[in-house]
């Protein structure tokens, strides 16, 4: 127990908790560099700054006051949450906010230039990882990593600061676009015209216009000014449209460009729902200013001198100049030596053995290799040559070593001698029993391309998959375990096999029979799960030529069918990439995927991902981070494609930030992934107080979260909201929650928190309902969810998947009103949802007019509330869009496999579009229990949906047929986008989903969307799984009836 103010705490309570008591001050303890031991009570809410003036204030009564420098030349250091030295360089920070492990501060002195140590702690306590971590590494390539990065980011920001405050609002914040035209929605319109209000933020005045979908933003300015001055009898006033810009109302989103109002995603979401687009006219001079003061915070970072001093040069020696290897030149077998292992770990009834392979992606280029199995416990010795069989020509430059270490029995003599060695799966080959103990990956080839020789030291994890690979787990990461002290400790030696080194190559710059070309073009256009034979694979790699010329889209299959293990085969591939035909960026992603590890492979897929809007970018951003994992090596293509595009959208920039940071938790990616914030934040260093801000917020909402879970043991549950309430009042979190960028928006500002309307939700992680008040001019409250204890990466993919849909069947020219709502991981288990205003669960629009037992079967409710909450002449436009959206969720968590659908994860809103919530079941893992399936359905079409669909009248067969016309077309739109889908979900194979975990899961979707079946065969499966779901619908209704007792009961 450590003595904080007044009261007792135990180091074992939630930090949130103490930051939230009712005590103001704490007792710390201040070590100074005179060697003397201050002991002071501080405001927990003081900042940094604040708190060394009270020291130096108290320090000038201690003996040696007279020897300190002034005071601005010391800092702060603490020991923090993670055992590790902190420097609080950033004096704004608040103590409670720097959260160090005990209330003991040294001060130190400064060594290096403080503007530059300044940037460099916003950014470690931004990224959640400590620069100096990254400085103290002697990685050479981590260290040339960060160099290369910042000359780009300079580069960048020069060529960044003779932007116009129009490409400044370009870069901030960019317009949202449909990528879709409209011409399927025309009946929208009034006499092919919209009405739209135009705000002046000026004056305040407002005007409202019928104007053409084709007006583009500039017309629309000169009309609304024009209109202005004519009002005020200023008709001769000259003015330039160009002085002004277009804002949506109540957010931070504009609307500028050359593109029609129709295509901007504002006003088409708001004809499509009969809204009318409210925009306000901001003068120039607002966005100059914003504009001016980035573009000075830029210039002092760009202008600031480093008072660091330059490394020392290292001796001068006499070397003897060598001609570099190459790699090609060598036909010597590839082979290591397995020197010696430490903190094995393992039972002393097991013998040691370790199997090592080499991979190209997921190919096995030759045999693994096996070394001898010897007796120990922890620290075995082996001195063995593993000699492969392959030669060192054939290595693609891709090829990573792969190693396991076993624990091997020859059979199980007794449980007890083998209770505790099974933490993983056993497996039983040539008669013996393996037990995996650690695994490792390294590259053959380093990060220049350089044959890797001499001693290395590997230190394994010992975590395994579901499934290994050959014994092996070459899908795993190439990083080390970071955490050295415990992980089991490989030593091994690469063989020398020149005197100099040896590289890689760089690069330096028969037709197929017309009668085999409908054999390939099927062969191509197999979905990405279908496996080639042997034979197939050698008709590909015989008519390359002609698959260049006449089906470009089959370079995937060519890739599978090349023999990585053979030097001929691979050059000639890397001569014929270079004029390969460029694919569409959505066929391109597959390459991206674990089976394409070569270098040039994914250079090629990157340079096609170049012709990707930022719109689509964003769309797949989720998968290139994942796919990140798969990158060996810090400096890639895809690395560099998205930290250039995010620097060049700060949309983009934002939700690339959060889908690295939220994985930061994660020792295999925490340095792959902090290197590349740190690179982001360099680059955009105006963007960190925004991001800085929102990670503050977060970090508040986690304490009150804490605080509700901790209190709700010993609070009276009507007394919680009271809790809360309080908590939110206090100065320090009413100010860290107020005026930030929502993270599931960046143009939305969470403004002013509505406290009395903020409480938690009773689920198991009690979340948080917090709602906004919106400061600007035409803006509605916003609602946000933040969750802390579940995943929310398998939500976010489901909803992106979902939005992917809604954009397909929109260029189909089929709307069926989804609403993939606003989803976002920002930690390890935690994150934020989007409130969907004016909605409320299937749930409880069945028991407001029903008890509990009888709910589920009030046909009517449904229907009933739609009436209720909408006139008599809207009623006809609701039920379409609940007839719309139903078909479309009907069809996708059929394809998705979407599970435990209760009637609390439907939702229906006002205006009547349904949608579902809750996506923690997918791919066909519904819920059981006592091994019996709760779910029967394919997907939920319940008789109060369709009662809904048929007005009410149940002989509207017209309506009904036209519904299931609906489900129909949207079924077959998806089906020829079946590979886009599988790939997607193959790139998320590297996230560790629980349900999403080898490509077994991914069968699901081909299996739903009748792959590899002709069209009319896979309407007749959808068309008796549509007659499944109407059928058994009783079953769900006897579900929803136990859940919504259930619920009762706990209420």
């Amino acid at each position: 127990m450590i003595k904080l103010g007044y009261r007792s705490f135990s180091l074992k309570e939630p930090y949130g908790y103490s930051q939230i008591s009712a005590d103001h001050c704490i007792t710390a303890d201040f070590l100074l560099p005179t060697g003397m031991y201050i002991q002071l009570e501080v405001p927990r809410e003081a900042t940094i700054e604040q708190i060394k003036s009270l020291l130096w204030r108290q320090a000038q009564t201690y003996p040696l006051y007279s020897i300190l420098g002034e005071q601005d030349s010391y800092m702060f250091q603490c020991v923090n949450q993670s055992a590790v030295h902190e420097e609080l360089e950033d004096e704004s920070r608040r103590l409670c906010d720097v959260r160090p492990f005990l209330p003991v501060l040294k001060l130190v002195a400064r060594n290096c230039n403080r503007s530059e140590k300044l940037l460099d702690s916003k950014i470690g306590v931004l990224i959640g990882k400590g620069l100096h971590e990254f400085d103290a590494l002697t990685d050479p390539e981590v260290k040339e990593f960060r160099s290369k990065m910042r000359k780009i980011n300079e580069e960048n920001m020069l060529k960044r600061q003779g932007h116009s405050w129009m490409d400044w609002l370009q870069h901030n914040f960019p317009p949202e676009i449909e990528s879709t035209g409209f011409n399927h929605a025309e009946d929208k319109l009034h006499k092919d015209n919209f009405l739209i209000a135009i705000r002046f933020e000026s004056c305040q005045d407002i005007f409202n216009f019928q104007v053409s979908p084709d007006f583009n933003p500039l017309n629309l300015n000169e009309l609304a000014i024009r209109k202005q001055l004519t009002n005020h009898g200023k008709d001769n006033e000259e003015f330039n449209p160009r002085d002004f810009v277009l804002r949506v109302s109540g957010k931070q989103e504009y609307v500028f460009g050359d593109q029609p109002l129709i295509q901007f995603r504002y006003i088409r979401n708001c004809v499509l729902n009969g809204i009318h687009p409210q925009l306000t006219l901001v003068d120039c001079s607002t966005i100059k200013e914003m504009c001016d003061h980035e573009m000075s915070a830029i210039g002092i970072a760009l202008h600031r001198k480093l008072s660091i001093a330059p490394l020392p040069l290292p001796p001068k020696k006499r070397a003897i100049s060598r001609v570099p290897g190459n790699v090609w030149d060598i036909n010597t077998p590839f082979k290591i030596v397995l020197a010696r292992g430490n903190k094995i770990n393992a039972d002393e009834a097991l013998r040691v053995q370790v199997w090592a392979g080499i991979f190209h992606g997921t190919e096995l280029l030759c045999k693994p290799v096996v070394s001898s199995e010897i007796s120990g416990k922890n620290d075995l010795t082996w001195n063995e040559t593993l000699d492969f069989e392959i030669n060192i020509c054939d290595l693609p430059r891709m090829s990573r070593l792969c190693f396991v270490v076993y624990g091997v029995m020859d059979k199980v003599k007794k449980q007890k001698s083998t209770k505790n060695v099974a933490k993983f799966q056993t497996i039983r080959k040539a008669g013996k029993v393996h037990y995996p103990i650690a695994w490792v990956n390294t590259m053959v080839f380093d990060f220049r391309g350089q044959l890797k020789s001499g001693d290395l030291s590997l230190h394994c994890w010992s975590s395994f998959p579901d499934e290994l690979e050959e014994m092996l787990n070459p899908m795993g990461t190439t990083q080390t375990n970071p955490y050295t002290e415990n992980a089991t400790d490989l030593h091994i030696q690469f063989h020398e096999y020149s005197k100099s080194a040896i590289f890689y190559p760089a690069f330096d710059k028969g037709r197929g029979w017309k009668k085999l070309h409908i054999e390939l073009r099927e062969i191509t256009e197999r979905d990405p799960l279908s496996q080639l034979c042997e034979n197939e694979m050698d008709l590909i790699w015989t008519l390359r030529y002609d698959c260049r010329e006449n089906f470009p889209q089959s370079l995937p299959k060519l890739l599978l069918s090349v023999k990585w293990n053979k030097l001929e085969d691979v050059a000639q591939l890397q001569a014929l990439l270079q004029i390969w035909t460029k694919l569409a960026p959505r066929e391109a992603l597959e390459l991206l995927d674990f089976n394409y590890p070569d270098q040039y492979v994914r250079e090629y897929a990157v340079g096609c991902l170049k012709e990707m809007s930022d719109e689509e970018l964003s769309q797949y951003l989720l998968q290139l981070v994942q796919v990140l994992k798969y990158e060996p090596y810090f400096d890639c293509a895809l690395s560099r494609f998205l930290l250039e595009r995010a620097q060049a959208n700060r949309r983009i920039g934002h939700f690339l930030f959060w889908h690295l940071r939220s994985e930061m938790h994660l020792p295999a990616t925490s340095l792959q992934f902090g290197l590349i914030l740190e690179s982001y934040c360099r680059g955009s260093i105006t963007h960190i107080k925004e991001l800085s801000k929102q990670m503050d917020a977060l970090s508040k909402m986690k304490a009150v979260n804490n605080l509700v879970k901790l209190s709700s043991l010993k609070v009276a549950k009507h007394k919680m909201k009271d809790v809360i309430h309080a908590c939110l009042k206090q100065p320090v979190y009413k100010e860290a929650l107020s005026n930030i960028q929502s993270p599931l928006n960046p143009s939305i500002i969470l403004s002013e928190l509505n406290v009395d309307k903020c409480r938690y939700m009773d689920s198991k992680m009690k979340p948080l309902w917090i709602l906004y008040n919106n400061k600007m001019s035409g803006g509605e409250p916003v609602g946000l969810i933040f969750k802390n204890g579940d995943d929310l990466r398998q939500d976010m993919l489901a909803l992106q998947i979902l939005h992917l849909m809604d954009m397909i069947w929109k260029e189909a020219g089929l709307d069926l009103r989804i609403v993939p709502y606003g989803c976002l991981a920002t930690g390890d288990k935690s994150g934020v949802i989007q409130v969907v205003s004016a909605a409320e669960t299937i749930a409880n629009i069945q028991l407001t007019n029903s008890n509990a037992a009888t709910a589920a079967f009030h046909k009517d409710a449904l229907l009933n509330w739609l009436k209720e909450k909408n006139s008599a002449d809207a009623l006809e436009r609701v039920i379409e869009e609940f007839t719309l959206s139903c078909a479309g969720y009907c069809v996708a968590t059929y394809v998705l496999g979407i599970g435990d659908r209760h009637s609390d994860n439907i939702m229906v809103r006002e205006s009547g579009q349904l949608f579902h919530i809750d996506f923690g079941h997918i791919l066909g893992n519904f819920k059981s229990k006592f091994g019996i399936k709760r779910e029967r359905v394919p997907f939920i079409l319940t008789y109060d949906f369709i009662h809904v669909i048929q007005q009410g009248k149940t002989g509207n067969t017209e309506k009904f047929n036209r519904f299931r016309h609906c489900c129909e077309e949207a079924y077959l739109i998806l089906r020829k986008n079946g590979n886009l889908f599988i790939t997607l979900f193959a790139l998320m194979l590297t996230a560790g989903l629980p349900e999403l975990g080898s490509i077994k899961d991914i069968q699901y979707l081909k299996d739903s969307l009748a792959l590899g079946k002709s069209d009319d065969e896979a309407l007749k499966q959808f068309r008796q799984k549509f007659d499944e779901a109407l059928r058994e619908s009783w079953t769900t209704k006897v579900n929803w009836m136990a859940h919504i007792v259930a619920k009762d009961k706990g209420s």
